[in-house]
Parts: C-alpha cells; sequence; structure tokens
C-alpha cells in the first residue's frame, strides 16, 4: 500500500488480522454513532485537502446527497470557520442529480449541496460540478461524456465519498447497472422511488430518470468511502459487505476495490456476521446476553423450541465452547427459557401484591404515573396500543404526550374538506357573514401551490388540527382525560415542510419541563428509528437529552424509561424486555383506535417502503412477536407489544 493509500484513521491492519471480519469482503469499519464516525470522515477529507495543498496539487473530490453524508459536511464546515481549513483547491463532483430537475427546486441536489455545504465554505464556484438535471433530452449523452472528460482532465477523483441505497444502488446505478458503467441517464428503481416520496410530499411526484455516475467512473477513483447509518441499513449494507458480488446490488462491486471502507454504526452493522452471530467466526465472552442472543438464534434455525436443542445441534452451530463453559443443553436451555419468560406480563405497570424479582416491572407504586411519548399524533395507538388500554384499564395515571403535530402527514384534500365543513357550520349557526372565505381561501392557496412547496399558515394550522382532534378521538377513546393530553408541538418540526430545523435547546426544554411536571415513574418512548423522514430519530433525541439533563433529581430515581417500537419495525425477541400479551379483544380495542386517525387511514402521505395501512402493519407485526414467542415454546397468545428498558 503507497503512503497516498493508507488510512489514517480507520484501521485496515486491526481488521485484515481479526478473525471476526473473515467473511468481510470489504474494509469496515463500525461505530457507536453516526456522528463519531462522519467526524473522522471529514478528518481524512481535510487531510487529504491539506496535503495536496501543501504539494500545489488540486484535491478532486465526488460528493454524495441524501442523509448519509450530512454530518460529514457539518464536520467539514466547522472545520473551515474554526481551523481554517480552505477549499481553494478543491475540485467537486457530484455523484447524480433527479431528471427533469430545476436547481432550484427543494428536491435539487443543487440545493442540497448549497444548503449543507457549499454556501458555508470558501469553495470557487466554477469548481463545483453537478450534474444539470435541467438539460433537453437529447443533449444529456454529450453532456454525460464531458462531464467523464472534466473529471479525467483534473486527474481523476482522489476520494469518492458514498451512500448505499436500499436497493444496494451507489449514486444512482440501481440494479443491474454493470461494472463498466459511466455517467449517463437512468430510470429509476421503484423501491428508490418510493423510498424518496417523502421528500416530493408523495410517490406520484418523484422523478422517474436520474443522471448518474457509473460504477466505472466511482471505481476508478483512488479512495472510496461509503456510509451507511440506522437499521434500515443494516440488511442491505450485509449484503454489499458479505454477499456474493452480483450486478443486482451494484455496491458489491466496491468489493474489487482495494481502497473502499465502508463505515457503519452499530445500527447498520447489526446484520453482519461479527455482530449478529460472532460464535461462528471463533471464541467468544459468553455473557448472558451474548448466550440468549446464540440460544434463540439456533432455536429458530432449526425451528425447535428452545428446551428441546441438544448437545449436539450446540456443537455443529458453533457453540461448543458455550457447551465446556454452561452445559449441557438442558442447563443452558431452561436458562434461556426462563429468561424470556421472565419477560412476558399482562401488568405493564407492574402486578400489585407479588414477588417482583422475576418480572420486568416493579410492584409498587401499586398505581404509576405514566407518560408516553408519541412522535406524531397516532403513534401510541400504532405501536402501543394494547399496552396503552391496560395501563389505562389497570387504574395507572396516564398521561400522553404528542411531540409533534403531524400536520405535513395530512393531504391537501382533508384541508379542503375541513375548511369546507368549517364554512358551513359557520353559516349554519350565524356566526360569520361569510362562512366560506376560509373554504375559498385555502382552496386558493392549495389549487397555487406546487408539489413540494411549504404550506400557508391557515393550511398549516388545519393540518396541525385535524391531526390535534384525531389524537383526542384515540385518547378518549383509550379513556385518558383531556387533562392528561399534552400537544408539545416541537419547534424543530414547525417548518410546514418535509426538512425539518435541527433540534434545539427549546424542543429539549419543553421535553425536560414536561417529565418535571408530570414526575413518572414509567416513561414509555418511541424506539422506533427508521420512519422516512427521521421525526422518531429526533423525539428521541430530545427525550434523552431532556432525561439526561434532570436524572439527578430526586423523581427520576424511580423513572423507568421503556422504548417501544411497530410503526415501522419491531423488536427482535433477544432484545424484548418486556412481552405484553393482546387478547383477540384487546386487538380490536387498539385497531378501532388506531381508526380514530381518519386522515391516515387508508393512505398516508409518508408510507415508506411498506403499502399495508398502520393498523395491519401493527397488528401483523404483534402477532408476529406472539408467534416467535410461541416457536420458541413459550405460551402462545393473539398478539404481544415488546418493549426494551433504557438505562441511563
Amino acid at each position: 500500500m503507497t503512503d497516498k493509500m493508507k488510512i489514517t484513521q480507520f484501521d485496515r491492519k486491526e481488521w485484515e488480522l481479526s478473525a471476526f471480519t473473515q467473511k468481510e469482503k470489504i474494509h469496515t469499519a463500525i461505530y457507536g454513532q453516526p456522528e463519531e464516525a462522519s467526524a473522522l470522515i471529514a478528518i481524512e477529507i481535510a487531510d487529504l485537502i491539506r496535503d495536496k495543498a501543501g504539494r500545489g496539487e488540486n484535491c478532486v473530490l465526488g460528493l454524495a446527497t441524501g442523509s448519509s453524508p450530512k454530518g460529514v459536511y457539518k464536520e467539514l464546515i466547522r472545520l473551515h470557520k474554526e481551523e481554517g481549513l480552505s477549499f481553494n483547491n478543491v475540485y467537486t463532483f457530484n455523484l447524480d442529480e433527479y431528471y427533469p430537475m430545476n436547481p432550484k427546486e427543494l428536491q435539487s441536489y443543487v440545493k442540497f449541496m448549497n444548503d449543507n455545504l457549499f454556501d458555508h465554505i470558501d469553495i470557487p464556484d466554477d469548481q463545483v460540478h453537478i450534474p444539470d438535471g435541467t438539460l433537453n433530452e437529447e443533449e444529456v449523452a454529450s453532456y454525460c461524456e464531458e462531464y467523464e472528460n472534466k473529471i479525467a482532465a483534473l486527474g481523476g477523483l482522489d476520494l469518492q465519498l458514498l451512500g448505499i441505497g436500499r436497493t444496494g444502488h451507489v449514486g444512482f446505478n440501481e440494479p443491474g447497472s454493470t461494472m463498466q458503467s459511466k455517467t449517463r441517464m437512468v430510470n429509476l428503481d421503484n423501491i428508490t422511488r418510493i423510498d424518496a416520496a417523502s421528500d416530493f410530499f408523495g410517490e406520484v411526484h418523484v422523478p422517474r430518470k436520474a443522471i448518474t455516475m457509473g460504477v466505472g467512473t466511482i471505481m476508478n477513483a483512488r479512495r472510496i468511502i461509503i456510509m451507511a447509518w440506522g437499521e434500515g441499513k443494516a440488511g442491505i449494507s450485509q449484503k454489499a459487505i458479505e454477499g456474493p458480488m452480483v450486478e443486482q446490488v451494484p455496491a458489491t462491486f466496491l468489493q474489487t476495490h482495494s481502497n473502499t471502507t465502508f463505515v457503519v454504526d452499530e445500527a447498520a452493522a447489526a446484520a453482519l456476521t461479527r455482530q449478529n452471530t460472532p460464535w461462528l467466526l471463533g471464541p467468544i465472552d459468553w455473557t448472558t446476553d451474548v448466550t440468549k442472543r446464540a440460544v434463540i438464534w439456533l432455536a429458530q434455525e432449526l425451528e425447535k423450541p428452545v428446551l428441546k436443542l441438544t448437545d449436539r445441534e450446540y456443537s455443529d452451530h458453533g457453540m461448543s465452547d458455550l457447551l465446556l463453559k454452561e452445559g449441557p443443553a438442558y442447563s443452558i436451555n431452561l436458562k434461556v427459557f426462563n429468561l424470556l419468560q421472565h419477560t412476558i406480563t399482562g401488568w405493564p405497570g407492574g402486578k400489585p401484591n407479588v414477588e417482583d424479582t422475576y418480572r420486568p416491572e416493579r410492584a409498587n407504586p401499586a398505581k404509576k404515573r405514566v407518560l408516553i411519548f408519541s412522535p406524531h399524533p397516532d403513534d401510541d395507538v400504532i405501536s402501543m396500543g394494547g399496552t396503552f388500554l391496560r395501563l389505562v384499564d389497570q387504574g395507572h395515571e396516564v398521561h400522553v404526550a404528542y411531540q409533534t403535530s403531524g400536520n405535513i402527514a395530512v393531504f391537501d384534500d382533508d384541508v379542503i374538506q375541513y375548511a369546507d365543513f368549517f364554512g358551513d357550520l359557520n353559516k349554519e349557526f350565524g356566526q360569520s357573514k361569510d362562512g366560506s372565505s376560509i373554504y375559498q381561501l385555502v382552496l386558493d392557496q392549495i389549487k397555487n401551490k406546487k408539489a413540494g412547496d411549504q404550506d400557508s399558515y391557515e393550511v398549516q394550522k388545519i393540518k396541525g388540527l385535524i391531526r390535534r382532534s384525531e389524537a383526542k378521538a384515540g385518547a378518549r377513546y383509550v379513556g385518558v382525560p383531556m387533562e392528561q393530553v399534552h400537544f408539545m408541538d416541537m419547534p424543530f418540526y414547525e417548518t410546514g415542510k418535509v426538512k425539518k430545523n435541527p433540534l434545539g435547546p427549546k424542543d429539549i426544554q419543553i421535553t425536560a419541563d414536561l417529565i418535571r411536571e408530570i414526575q413518572p415513574h414509567q416513561i414509555y418512548a418511541a424506539g422506533d428509528l427508521s420512519d422516512p423522514h427521521g421525526t422518531h430519530r429526533v423525539c428521541l433525541s430530545a427525550i434523552f437529552q431532556a432525561v439526561y439533563a434532570i436524572k439527578e433529581e430526586d423523581f427520576m430515581k424511580d423513572c423507568w424509561l421503556w422504548l417501544y417500537r411497530g410503526a415501522w419495525q419491531e423488536w427482535a425477541i433477544e432484545d424484548i424486555e418486556m412481552a405484553v400479551p393482546i387478547s383477540p379483544d384487546e386487538l380490536m380495542r387498539k385497531r378501532r383506535a388506531i381508526f380514530k386517525h381518519q386522515s391516515q387511514k387508508d393512505s398516508a402521505v409518508f408510507p415508506g417502503s411498506d403499502k399495508r395501512e398502520f393498523w395491519q402493519r401493527a397488528e401483523d407485526r404483534n402477532r408476529d412477536t406472539a408467534r416467535l414467542y410461541d416457536l420458541l415454546g413459550l405460551p402462545e397468545y393473539e398478539a404481544m407489544e415488546g418493549f426494551k428498558r433504557y438505562h441511563f
């Protein structure tokens, strides 16, 4: 390896020598949080820029868009403003752009790059290159050839930054792209368009074509860094890193590049063998958590109840050293079976007057104050509706806090319908001379609005009120008094656009103040981080930061934080620390509570890749959780909701 190709931030030598990376065909670095990894990537880019500048050379960077590189760009801006990093010698070439696309549109990658990097650094305008989405179609081929020539004339790409799409695409090189492909016009895969729908206020508005650098162009870069963050990228990252090289997953071509690093956070690394089943690779420390995970994996692999696993099956599946340490098999089986059994409770608030040593929740106090945080106005009933009902039925003081208005997830047609109703109501009861005025106002505003435009103040307010009224209806149905329903309207969300503001001190203060006011014994929060526009992740971050800010206060010493999932994914069985069974009648009550959110019924504005309605997703996931417990040899229930405790 030459000096130019040495990796200063990500230790390739350690990776090459480790037995636990033997299945990985791309050098892979795992970090706890995206922020930490992004900062290290930015440092490598900064070192490269400075090194080239010191030798009087240009630095040629290939840049990516999307959520993955935002942290890198943020750190590069900081390095420029606080540490004097200059971009005067930098030439940039972006991977791709939608076609057709006006550079001033909200979804344009020109606007993205200006907002997230170029407007904040000293790079000369004529050294920035982004594919042109305004060309006539007959001009595209020659433009793409010229794009390639410009890169070649500068000596090629020194470093290419990449994200990875859910199809395994890099840039917009969709499944079927060849390793030799160059910059060109492409048709976007249906999954890619679905994933982009939240940015365009609906899949129907997503362009069907794009201009992209080719795989061959990318592979010619002297250094490649590809990033993946979050649970939603775990499966495709595993395929790219450990799977066979196939055209159906274009990222697998990077396996042949000698200087590529795949940088992931722990969530995106979860499906890698060294994270998921490390006992298959070498000796490990058999902690209780790892033992539980391994035994559940073995039972699911063999489709057998835990108590029926044998010594031979342990040995045949890389778990001989566990037998030597904890065996025989039946002793291990019984230990894990008991751990699973102890997660199951019909008393999510704790069962009064019982021994609670092996129960997931405390018996005392018998009647608890409970605070359920719901990122959107329907996540509470979708993700933990059965437990919500159970907590109320069992007499706990349940508060529910809706963190955002959810106003962008309301169709314009619903606004017109409600405005029309409001106008007719006013006319009927004589409360205004012209009750139809609000109707005509929002009708005109919506008629003149383009896809992705910010809603007017009036339309935003009506959309927020629609979701607020639905949330109240759902809470009333569950049995929560209106004085225990809290609308937080966190400032980061209230932009009227898909793009939100960064989480700020006011968001955290609002959250901390509410927790102080209620002084709960239990907090429930959404740990479901795969929603397509990231609101769940931001809302959870606000809760964590608020909790840490007040954790030394006396009431917090008796407060437990439980994380739920369900709207976008479910906890793996090995991660569940409290499983609440739901009867057929309770499952129907949960469905009715979800149905109170009529604006999200039938078709949501941001459905993600799952075409099922939210109530169908929730029921299917709850039934799947119950089925998995049953297959492991535990009691059979209609459905179950799973929770993981967060220890702060």
